[in-house]
């Protein structure tokens, strides 16, 4: 992965414009944030293979983690924090937001064919 320039990764995401794709999408602040603070629980969201059409998507930001919304016709999806990107199988793109210490705490994927399990 590499750090995001957002003129590269808005072209991407421009690329699935209306298009029937498939969404991976996760956050998480870690499995074991309540073992470490006993104060913080332990939250998070999945969804993968979400088939989707969207008709705009968005990357904003200044750096170092960016916003990234994909308009539909009935709503939106977007995950905030994201920090790094790639191409994956040469027709995956996956962003993902790290923090300080290399942790995952927020994924966005986007795909033509689903994703495995």
């Amino acid at each position: 992965m590499e750090p995001i320039k957002i003129d590269t990764v808005q072209e991407k995401l421009d690329s699935f414009l209306n298009k029937d794709v498939y969404i991976h999408i996760e956050t998480t602040n870690g499995a074991y944030a309540s073992h470490f603070d006993q104060q913080s629980y332990n939250v998070g969201a999945y969804v993968r293979n979400a088939s989707v059409t969207f008709n705009q998507a968005k990357i904003v930001g200044e750096g170092p983690a960016y916003r990234v919304g994909l308009k539909m016709e009935k709503g939106w999806i977007y995950a905030e924090g994201l920090t790094d990107w790639t191409m994956h199988e040469e027709e995956k793109m996956l962003m993902a937001g790290h923090d300080r210490e290399g942790r995952l705490m927020v994924a966005l994927q986007i795909s033509e064919t689903p994703f495995d399990y």
